[in-house]
């Protein structure tokens, strides 16, 4: 056995069979290792252990009365199984090997405010994940999919999570897939049909109802944004804005989060939604707001961010937030136009909270943005009375 200490955690490496004609002698090896390494935690790595019978998980039971905090790493699929099976995975933190990809050289199909997603083949992507630490991160977009596919929801589930450099990524089997970005650069005379999805799948959502705590809540992060605006805005608007925020009722509906053209998906004349893991509860004012800002917001300033990001030219994500919100509004001009007033004040919370914290006034860059918004939302709120219908 090979033992590494490091910052305190011994970490113990397991290696090929243990069963009942070596547990003894593995188990007295172990031991020794523990006593003459003092250590503040202790971990076993199973990377090179192909089997362990119930003679050698005894070990490990006998092993964690001594460290509580034991933890083991690098499980392969079959002993991650035999763990699985015994209960183990729920007596302590047990932890796969994942299989490494690559994606040199993969074509990029879309990014999001956690990971980028590239395609790995005809039938496959991969959606890489910025931070090295993502692995929660990865384990609970993994659950919001599964929530909302057994809800009803369209959408593809991952179903593995491999290592991508020093991060993790999650992959899902997308077969000829085509993001409505690419599908309405490549037929911009089919704008309003693809609109028309767009617009049924955002229903379907906001008309599902989530059980009570099974999905996050959007309401603190809208509270944030408040916070941060009532800092800057003349004080009787920054009250207003506050109340009319506070006001807006916290429904069970549930909302995508970050719903734009790139994150849906056709797949076989099946329409998905990809990227959950922004899922969350509240009112659809909130998912409009964040559409707003995808499709014009972030614009504004520079048109080809939209551009780059959606791949599509600024007046065509204009065109396809004007027609979403008309048949968002079952083709009520004043509805729209109310409900397009609305989404803009949340658009410009969220990218003045967003300003304030990238850089604030001392850069450049966010102090244009936290310009623009201020001036956008003391137009706005004078005539705006209510977030919601």
């Amino acid at each position: 056995m090979e033992a590494i200490l490091e910052h305190g955690a011994l970490t113990v490496a397991l290696t090929g069979h243990i069963d009942s004609s070596n547990a003894p002698a593995a188990e007295a090896e172990l031991m020794a290792i523990r006593d003459r390494e003092p250590h503040e935690a202790m971990v076993l790595d199973l990377k090179d252990l192909t089997y362990i019978s119930s003679a050698g998980l005894r070990i490990v039971l006998r092993l964690r009365k001594l460290e509580p905090e034991l933890k083991l790493v690098n499980a392969s699929a079959e002993v991650y199984e035999i763990l699985d099976m015994t209960g183990f995975t729920e007596m302590m933190p047990v932890e796969k090997a994942y299989r490494t990809i690559s994606i040199e050289g993969c074509e990029v199909i879309g990014r999001g405010a956690n990971g980028t997603v590239y395609r790995i083949d005809q039938d496959t992507v991969v959606k890489v994940y910025r931070s090295q630490d993502c692995l929660p991160d990865v384990q609970r977009e993994r659950e919001l999919a599964r929530k909302a596919f057994v809800l009803g929801i369209p959408t593809a589930i991952p179903y593995d999570v491999v290592r991508v450099g020093d991060s993790f990524g999650s992959v899902f089997e997308l077969l000829n897939s085509r993001s409505f970005s690419k599908l309405i650069a490549a037929n911009p005379q089919d704008m309003d049909h693809y609109v028309g999805l767009y617009v049924d799948l955002m229903q379907k959502i906001h008309a599902t109802h989530v059980k009570e705590g099974d999905l996050p809540s959007i309401r603190s992060f809208a509270d944030s944004c408040v916070l941060y605006a009532k800092k800057e805005l003349p004080e009787a608007l920054g009250a207003k804005v506050e109340a009319m925020v506070n006001a807006i009722p916290d429904t069970d509906t549930m909302l995508h989060g970050d719903f734009h053209t790139n994150n849906i998906v056709m797949q076989n004349d099946e329409v998905l939604i990809l990227d959950m893991d922004t899922l969350c509860v509240g009112h659809p004012i909130f998912e409009l707001g964040s559409m707003y800002m995808a499709f014009v917001g972030f614009g504004e300033l520079d048109p080809t961010v939209p551009e780059a990001f959606l791949k599509l030219p600024y007046a065509v994500t204009t065109s396809i937030w004007e027609k979403t919100l008309l048949r968002y509004a079952s083709g009520d001009e004043a509805l729209a136009a109310r409900t397009g007033d609305r989404a803009r004040i949340i658009c410009y919370l969220r990218l003045l909270r967003r300003s304030l914290r990238r850089g604030g006034r001392d850069n450049p860059e966010s102090r244009a943005w936290i310009e623009l918004c201020l001036t956008r939302l003391t137009e706005l709120l004078p005539r705006v009375d209510a977030l919601y219908e």
